[in-house]
């Protein structure tokens, strides 16, 4: 069920936007492109190209997204045992943003397409470490004290990202500035394989212990009499956590709340063990992150709105019914 939705909400990204394309065609154009020949072409190379160059990257690129980022907000729930816990809001967004923005304006793509992506990371491996870091400075360890510690992280770069845009040169702020409101509009077929080799590998390590989440959720001292080493286990989990957040960063902006509204929906469907719930959230935020593209795409056509002003409308709402479920 959950792939047949995913496979509808693929042809529907795909079929909507400014110009309108029949599903017929839709399937015409990904049939003759996977056995070239097998369809006669029926329409023009205008929509082809529409679909197969823009639309079809740029939905593959928002359900890696929506798959890292859920995943990614499923494990911090877990690690550190806070509902609230989610990529965005403890700050390792706005790390990404600040690498990716440095990479962007100032630094330059010394490494190729490979820059943007390693800064980002960088800057969410930075913004982790410094939320622990800022965390134990201040013994702010309950669940509640280290969400208001990383909004304040996330504050502090987010000025920092901020400075770096107003010192860059006039005439490269815009594209950034709409960059970091979040969009899939820059997805192309050979930047696709960077996040997607990151979101397998880095999914497939956190599927794999799935059993250490489902202990840690319980506690600290259950997870260490399972054997595991609380410590280690959950710096491992920032670091696979940054690693993930700062890719898809780098490739689609600053799209937050979906790694606190995933999980939290895909619970009430498959419950809290984390073997069904990583795949199930990973599902489920694509599909989401999909759905919210096509209202994004479609709300001021012919324009784009930034795919980060729907989730964070959507994300604020739920955060405030969750505040409240939560009390």
């Amino acid at each position: 069920m959950g792939l047949a939705a995913l496979v509808l909400s693929v042809c529907l990204a795909v079929s909507v936007g400014a110009v309108s394309v029949s599903m017929e065609t839709v399937w015409g154009v990904l049939v003759n492109k996977l056995v070239p020949g097998l369809v006669e072409p029926s329409w023009s190379l205008g929509r082809e190209n529409i679909l197969w160059q823009i639309r079809l990257p740029r939905a593959l690129l928002a359900i890696m997204v929506g798959a890292g980022l859920s995943i990614v907000g499923a494990c911090l729930q877990s690690v550190t045992r806070n509902p609230l816990a989610d990529p965005h809001l403890i700050g390792i967004s706005a790390g990404g943003a600040f690498g990716a923005v440095l990479a962007l304006l100032h630094t330059g793509l010394f490494l190729g397409m490979l820059t943007v992506p390693l800064l980002a990371f960088l800057g969410s491996l930075g913004a982790t470490l410094l939320v622990i870091g800022v965390a134990k400075f201040t013994s702010a360890t309950s669940a509640d004290r280290l969400v208001l510690t990383g909004v304040a992280v996330s504050f502090v770069l987010m000025a920092g990202a901020n400075i770096l845009i107003f010192l860059a040169d006039p005439r490269a702020t815009h594209t950034v500035v709409y960059w970091m409101l979040g969009g899939l509009g820059l997805a192309q077929w050979e930047h696709l394989i960077y996040p997607l080799v990151v979101l397998a590998l880095c999914g497939l390590w956190l599927w794999l212990r799935a059993g250490h989440f489902n202990a840690m959720t319980i506690g600290d001292e259950t997870a260490t009499t399972l054997g595991i080493s609380v410590a280690t286990f959950r710096l491992e989990t920032f670091v696979i956590g940054a690693l993930i957040t700062g890719v898809m960063v780098a490739f689609s902006g600053m799209i937050g709340f979906v790694g606190l509204m995933v999980p939290h929906i895909v619970r009430l469907f498959v419950g809290g063990d984390y073997r069904r719930l990583i795949p199930v959230s990973a599902l489920f935020g694509a599909v989401f992150l999909l759905l919210a593209d096509v209202v994004a795409r479609t709300l001021m056509k012919p324009e784009d709105m930034p795919i980060g002003i729907i989730t964070g409308l959507i994300g604020g709402i739920f955060f405030i019914w969750l505040l409240r479920e939560k009390r």
